[in-house]
């Protein structure tokens, strides 16, 4: 990708991030992400069709620079993965965002970006676990299920007050998926 669309999109992603610290995101409107990026409403649209999809850019951007990525998960091990406990605490850095995402209608590209980005973390690691993986269900079953119970966790802590560390949470998700049947460490008969 070409260096200058880089730039501005990090510029448009970053101003996002600083309003809506300073206002909340729903008083944010593209006309302010574009002056405070020192750009024209013109240049953002070239980049983002609405202020959902630059969010969920933004977002996949911190995660990824905060190394929270959900590949090469150990399924036999009885701890949280370390990967699990980083991208919890990129939510939690983000709890606000995430919350509104997980609870006010208007976010559902943001969500499905999450979805999406745990289904594939998911759907890698079940690839290379076929031995504690069901084989009388599909892989991509398994993913989406998991999938399913993980963004269902990551919605219920989020809606916690006070809200538990993340790595808690971290381990509310290992634990429930090592407890799924042909999830987890094999245990012999």
């Amino acid at each position: 990708m070409d260096a200058r669309i880089v730039r501005t999109r990090r510029r448009l992603q970053e101003a996002l991030f600083e309003l809506v610290r300073e206002r909340g995101v729903d008083e944010v409107s593209v006309g302010d992400i574009a002056a405070r990026a020192g750009v024209n409403r013109s240049t953002f649209y070239q980049h983002y069709s609405d202020k959902e999809t630059l969010l969920a850019d933004a977002l996949d951007l911190v995660a990824e620079q905060s190394d929270a990525t959900l590949q090469a998960i150990d399924l036999t091990s009885d701890e949280a993965p370390q990967a699990l406990a980083a991208f919890l605490a990129h939510v939690d850095a983000h709890a606000e965002l995430y919350h509104r995402v997980f609870t006010e209608p208007g976010y559902g590209i943001v969500l499905a970006r999450l979805r999406e980005q745990v289904r594939v973390g998911v759907r890698g690691i079940a690839d290379e676990a076929s031995d504690v993986v069901p084989r009388d269900v599909p892989v991509d079953v398994v993913a989406d299920g998991i999938t399913g119970m993980v963004v269902g966790v990551i919605g219920s802590w989020l809606a916690m007050e006070p809200r538990p560390p993340a790595e808690a949470a971290a381990l509310w998700i290992w634990r429930i998926a090592i407890g799924l049947p042909g999830v987890g460490p094999a245990t012999s008969a």
